[in-house]
């Protein structure tokens, strides 16, 4: 058996491991679909089942995925989705990430679909498109949620209330985030530019001004060229603007998806993925925060008392008491398995489909197997601890992690295939 053939093998046994891994996941929901988050503790959250329904969509599963869809998509009200689904309960929105995402998956299933004109023209309970529901999230991030998310008129970038990415701990809120995360503004961005492709010609320049606005603003408050990377969040409160807002220094996962879902190239998307690398990357996962010190300190206080250095708040290790020790280190150094395949593609992304990236990439990813085959076999944790031996720590099985991993390596090896060394 020749090399290639090995390695070809090689990779479709990972795949048909991360596909059966993914399927664990997808449950019934009344007549519709939703996303297990992660076993034995998490029911569906709205962000991970519809981050998860990436994946799936790679897996083929299709039509799981527009039921899934369909599922939140009932319950979007003023521009909100729910944060976590306890039976008929939807009362917790606090998310600011989960309706953006939510277009991301529409985008991406409307490119597969059979008939991709109609797709958005799919109603939902008889009432209203997907393209309306859309078109009510951006409308009423702009102008502002009950939940208090809004548009900072001024750069067109979205603010975010304490508590409302995925980087959500709270009692203590050890990443609180409050004012303008990264991600927050790439995905509405992207949701800017979908809009400005579906909509009829009428609105489309109001979409597409918005997007320039939004993109050059980014551009400019973000980027930190002393560092080599993209601040994780301008911090300030729900009046401050964007332009006045206190830049954050810490090197944090997030910076990578300005890369990874297309909005940056070039020299800037090098450095970052370079820093990356150097600072956050650990074998099968990524940490969330570089274990450098921070010019712009990260207090984590619970009850008036502080519980780390803001100075250098990297923790190394996910254990202890909950509110004193593992929250304060969920996202402050701790590696997750969820964003590794983001690096990866950001690699591939910055490098512009170069071959050799796409290979470095695929040597990174493959290292998931290292947690595939430990813990929970078969299955990929939530978290890891952020210094060695990177123990795994949280969910057993976690479905964003498996699932971006899978949609990452088939995406990989697509490419492999049309790039060859």
């Amino acid at each position: 058996m020749n090399s290639s053939t090995t390695s070809q093998s090689a990779d479709d046994i990972l795949t048909q491991q991360l596909e059966q891994a993914a399927r664990a996941f997808v449950v019934r929901r009344n007549a519709g679909k939703t996303v297990i988050a992660g076993y034995p503790w998490f029911l569906d959250w709205g962000r991970d089942s519809l981050i998860c329904a990436r994946g799936l969509i790679a897996a083929g599963m299709t039509s799981e995925v527009k039921q899934l869809l369909l599922t939140f998509a009932r319950f979007e009200k003023d521009g909100t989705l729910p944060n976590t689904i306890h039976g008929n309960d939807v009362s917790n929105r606090d998310t600011s990430d989960a309706p953006l995402w939510f277009a991301v998956v529409c985008d991406e299933l409307s490119q597969i679909d059979p008939a991709p004109e109609d797709f958005f023209d799919t109603v939902v309970d008889g009432k209203r498109t997907l393209l309306e529901i859309l078109v009510s999230i951006a409308e009423n991030y702009a102008k502002g949620t009950p939940n208090g998310i809004h548009m900072d008129p001024d750069s067109a970038l979205i603010w975010s209330p304490s508590h409302f990415t995925w980087m959500d701990t709270n009692y203590p809120a050890g990443t609180p985030r409050e004012g303008y995360p990264i991600e927050i503004q790439v995905l509405w961005i992207r949701l800017l530019r979908l809009l400005e492709k579906i909509t009829p010609p009428a609105g489309q320049k109001k979409w597409q001004a918005l997007a320039i606005h939004a993109t050059a603003s980014l551009d400019k408050l973000f980027w930190l060229e002393d560092e080599g990377w993209f601040a994780d969040v301008l911090l300030g409160g729900s009046r401050v603007i964007a332009h006045d807002a206190t830049v954050g220094d810490a090197l944090r996962n997030n910076c990578l998806f300005a890369t990874s879902l297309g909005l940056i190239t070039g020299v800037r998307a090098k450095r970052c993925v370079n820093a990356a690398q150097k600072y956050l990357v650990v074998p099968g996962g990524l940490r969330t925060l570089a274990p450098l010190p921070v010019k712009t300190p990260l207090p984590v206080v619970r009850d008036g008392h502080l519980l780390n250095n803001p100075a250098e708040p990297y923790w190394p290790r996910y254990e202890g008491d909950e509110d004193t020790r593992r929250k304060p280190a969920y996202h402050n150094g701790t590696a997750w398995t969820w964003t590794f395949p983001s690096f990866c593609e950001a690699l591939v992304r910055a490098w512009e489909f170069d071959a050799n990236a796409i290979a470095t990439a695929k040597s990174y990813l493959s290292s998931t197997e290292l947690v595939l085959n430990h813990g929970c076999l078969g299955q990929v944790p939530e978290i890891l601890d952020g210094d060695a031996p990177h123990t795994q720590r949280g969910c057993d099985a976690q479905a964003w992690g498996v699932t971006e991993t899978l949609r990452v390596w088939k995406w990989l090896n697509e490419l492999g295939k049309a790039n060859p060394r």
